[in-house]
């Protein structure tokens, strides 16, 4: 089925290195773990403003079963989805818009590990929620029915329960970049891009704006979108870096504003202190990770499509952290894939997949 909402590009197949850290941290990491960063470093500073900024950030979902609440509580695994949409992120104006970044983060205090996982914004999914079988690219949940159905779509997708969603408009990055006094970064290459020209090797300190110019480039990178997460990770642990700054606690109001504006959560203002309180030992032990699919043109839209295998996998990995059972995975994505035995799993950008919509049980 063709994603007509956006704009479809090829995407290339890369090489799976599993025994390496993936760079899958997107700006979105960086505005939650700088909001738990200053709850956790200035609460008994500035505890009422930082309380009020939450409360104005608290969106809880429909399906609100108190099950993160509980999980904190009796200090059990907890698992975190963070969205980045990019509603008002270079002049774009939709409503809700598309959620581009897409990461899957577990914590577990008694193993003392986190696990970050990172869905590919063109992955082939249901929208569950959807009547019949409704197949788009997973960052459209967002835009079609919310936060309710990004979450039961990468839920289902994955087969792991999600207690916190933490959704982040990409628009206000340039905002949060100026509130912590800039940052100071050394480019992985060279390049010129919306005005600005880095050189690779020299450190340079940058505003919001330009920042998000390093940030963003992806065609000119050798390494195309992979190359480019790895400058948005540079980005967020200069953040995280430049936080703590006595020059961050001076701007902290401007930098609550610029998180209140931009931050939707179900996490209450307690289920945040709690987080950070008896998860920090396990925010220190962090293993990333990515979902890796294979390109295909779906009816002239280009797609990830992700096997059995790697959803498998990908399902084990998580629930593992969480202290769930393996499960085997069974959704409406392995079925689509059962429909499709000749689709070439090793090829680049494969055009043999076809979406059967009338496989609704």
């Amino acid at each position: 089925m063709a994603d007509e909402h956006h704009t479809h590009t090829q995407h290339r197949h890369h090489h799976r290195n599993r025994g390496k850290k993936h760079p899958v941290i997107k700006w979105v990491v960086g505005i939650v773990l700088v909001l738990l960063v200053a709850i956790g470093g200035y609460a008994y500073y500035l505890y009422s403003s930082v309380q009020h900024t939450v409360d104005k950030t608290y969106t809880p979902l429909k399906k609100n079963n108190g099950s993160g609440t509980t999980a904190l509580k009796y200090k059990k695994p907890v698992s975190i989805a963070l969205l980045g949409t990019d509603t008002g992120d270079l002049g774009r104006t939709e409503t809700r818009g598309r959620t581009d970044t897409i990461i899957i983060i577990t914590l577990n205090p008694e193993m003392k590990k986190t696990t970050m996982t990172s869905i590919p914004r063109d992955t082939m999914a249901q929208m569950v929620g959807e009547s019949g079988v409704q197949i788009q690219k997973i960052n459209a949940a967002y835009n079609f029915g919310g936060a309710d159905m990004a979450i039961d779509s990468i839920s289902s997708l994955v087969n792991v329960p999600i207690n916190y969603y933490a959704l982040v408009n990409m628009g206000g990055l340039t905002k949060v970049v100026d509130a912590v006094g800039g940052v100071d970064v050394t480019p992985t290459l060279s390049f010129k891009y919306s005005g600005y020209t880095f050189t690779k090797g020299k450190t340079v300190h940058m505003d919001g704006d330009k920042a998000l110019a390093y940030s963003r480039m992806r065609y000119d990178d050798p390494n195309n979108d992979y190359g480019r997460q790895t400058r948005q990770r540079q980005i967020i642990m200069s953040i995280l870096k430049a936080a703590p700054s006595f020059q961050s606690l001076a701007n902290f109001k401007k930098l609550l504003s610029s998180v209140e504006s931009n931050l939707k959560t179900n996490m209450s203002f307690s289920d945040m202190t709690q987080l950070f309180t008896n998860y920090r030992a396990a925010a220190n032990n962090v293993k990333e990770d990515h979902m890796q699919g294979v390109g295909a043109n779906i009816l002239n839209a280009s797609y990830q499509v992700t096997s059995t295998k790697e959803l498998q996998r990908v399902s084990d990995e998580i629930r593992s952290n969480l202290g769930l059972k393996q499960e085997t995975i069974s959704n409406e994505e392995t079925k689509q894939n059962a429909l499709n035995p000749n689709f070439n799993w090793n090829g680049t950008n494969s055009t043999g997949y076809t979406v059967h919509s009338d496989n609704s049980n």
